[in-house]
């Protein structure tokens, strides 16, 4: 089964989701995610300059040789641009390998290992008050682990605050924002933040910053 085509592909316009997507002579096709925060048509660079060209006409059976391949063959090896590429074509070609067995690829990986996976709400908010309220809102929705952030008095913007109450996004499309830090006034806030949490919804939550 030989690879015949291989495609980077980039969408979501100023916010940069980066697939892979490689194809056999067979017609079965695999996708990888490449993307990377902040750093994600480095990452597409890397794979349309350099890995996509030795992926025509490899077998695409021989997973770890490739990886190997890619891996090995830089000469400046890992960190996060050249390792996120490689994950991307390690993904889509093992998707490709579960499609030609037939079954899911986590059943070809060794079946399943657990009956479900605890998955977090990210609740943020301007002031601690607002954030204590956007807590209560995860939990109301069934959420046992939150990741409670809230802006600092004294500082125009904090990381892990923004307008998006439900699905917040770290990473900006174009240059990253700029935050200036004060370790002083986050201790002095981050306290009274937990100290409200704990005070209005107990211990049975896991909470973080």
């Amino acid at each position: 089964m030989k690879i015949v085509d291989a495609k980077v592909i980039v969408t979501c316009p100023s916010r940069n989701f980066v697939t892979l997507k490689i194809t056999t002579d067979e017609g079965i096709y695999g996708i990888g995610d490449a993307t990377l925060n902040g750093r994600e048509l480095a990452v597409a660079s890397y794979l349309e300059d350099h890995l996509v060209p030795c992926l025509i006409g490899k077998d695409a059976s021989r997973i770890e040789d490739l990886w190997q391949f890619f891996y090995r063959g830089a000469y400046w090896r890992r960190g996060p641009v050249g390792m996120t590429a490689i994950a991307a074509v390690d993904v889509a070609l093992w998707d490709i390998k579960a499609k030609a067995a037939n079954m899911p690829l986590y059943q070809l990986l060794g079946g399943r290992s657990r009956d479900g996976v605890m998955v977090y709400g990210h609740a943020n908010g301007a002031t601690v008050e607002e954030t204590v309220d956007e807590v209560g809102r995860f939990i109301d929705m069934g959420y046992k682990a939150i990741r409670a952030q809230t802006g600092v008095p004294g500082l125009a913007s904090t990381y892990g605050v923004s307008k998006d109450k439900m699905f917040y996004e770290p990473a900006d499309g174009n240059l990253p924002t700029e935050n200036v830090w004060s370790t002083s006034k986050y201790l002095n806030s981050i306290p009274k933040l937990f100290e409200t949490l704990r005070d209005t919804y107990g211990y049975d939550h896991h909470l973080w910053l």
